[in-house]
Order: C-alpha cells, then sequence, then structure tokens
C-alpha cells in the first residue's frame, strides 16, 4: 500500500477525516510535559510563565515533570557548568523519544558573558538543540515563543523521523546511543 500524498482534511456534517499522523502530531504538540533544567537567572523568568500573567497552562503545559521519563520536553535555562555538563547529558539520555530540547539565555545558549573555564559554552556541546531563546535573561514572552516554536515543530514532525539514519547520525555525534536497533 502505498502513502497518500497531499492528503485534505474532509469536513462534513457529523465528521472529520484526517490522516493518523496529523491527529498524533496535534495531540503531542498539545500535550507536551516539560522538563525544567533551570538555574541561574533564566529559571527565575522561566518561572514567571507559569504564573496567572502568562499562563503557560493555556498550552497544556500545566504539568511540570520533574522527572526525565515522563518528560518529552527539556528546558535548559541558565548557566550549566562543565561540571553539570555530564547531568544534563545523563537526563537527556533518560527522557523517552520523541523529545525536545529548549534552550533558554544566553548562558545556555553560548555561555554567555561567562567565559570561563568551567562554564559550558552552549548546551549544544553536550546535547541537540531545537530552540534557542535570546537574552540574557530573556523575558517571559520570549520563552512562551520558543516553546510555540516547539510546538510547531511537534506537529510537523515526521513519525518516522526519530528512526532516521539522519537522527542517528545526529545522536551519535554527541556520543548518545539510540534507543532504536
Amino acid at each position: 500500500m502505498g502513502k497518500i500524498e497531499d492528503l485534505q482534511v474532509i469536513n462534513g456534517e457529523g465528521y472529520q477525516l484526517s490522516s493518523l499522523e496529523k491527529v498524533i502530531a496535534s495531540a503531542r504538540a498539545n500535550s507536551v510535559w516539560p522538563l525544567p533544567f533551570a538555574t541561574s537567572c533564566c529559571g527565575i523568568e522561566y518561572m514567571a510563565t507559569m504564573g496567572s500573567n502568562y499562563d503557560l497552562a493555556r498550552f497544556g503545559m500545566e504539568r511540570m515533570s520533574f522527572s526525565p521519563r515522563q518528560a518529552d520536553l527539556l528546558i535548559v535555562a541558565g548557566t550549566i557548568s562543565k561540571k553539570l555538563a555530564p547531568v544534563l547529558k545523563q537526563v537527556y539520555e533518560q527522557m523517552a523519544e520523541p523529545k525536545w530540547v529548549l534552550s533558554v539565555g544566553a548562558c545556555a545558549s553560548s555561555g554567555g558573558i561567562f567565559d570561563t573555564y568551567s562554564v559550558l559554552q552552549g548546551i549544544d556541546r553536550v546535547i541537540p538543540v531545537d530552540v534557542y531563546v535570546p537574552g540574557c535573561p530573556p523575558r517571559p514572552e520570549q520563552i512562551i515563543d520558543g516553546i510555540m516554536k516547539i510546538h510547531e515543530m511537534v506537529k510537523h514532525e515526521s513519525l518516522r523521523r526519530r528512526y532516521s539514519d539522519e537522527y542517528k547520525s545526529l545522536l551519535n555525534s554527541y556520543n548518545i546511543e539510540s534507543n532504536e536497533e
């Protein structure tokens, strides 16, 4: 059976047809469970997104997961020291597929103003990053914009992308073993 290209959503009275892939993508995007890995001032700005002024719960993210095995979005906010880098990598490896990473702030993205021997100059040196949020520290609106970009990625990602050779080679470049064989 071949793949049907350019499948349209058909609406009618009492029914709606779509592809299973689009339904799953929509369900994934509207029920992301974030794991905050927050240090420094960016962590405080991230906490503000959960307050009533910004209400991150409207994106289906009211449940914070502090267990990597139950999360699918790793939000790294703040300065990551080189001693903390192996812990961050371990948390990423413990997350189940599919998983996404949001790098919040200048320190997580590039080391920020801390160009020292002890600060990791960007978390993308140890784990792959999907979306970067700039700023020092970024405003909650910027963090929400980054989360919305993650949601768009989730909605448009193929269900088979995580099994592709390209994805496996990406993980291998970070010395992370793929769970799928």
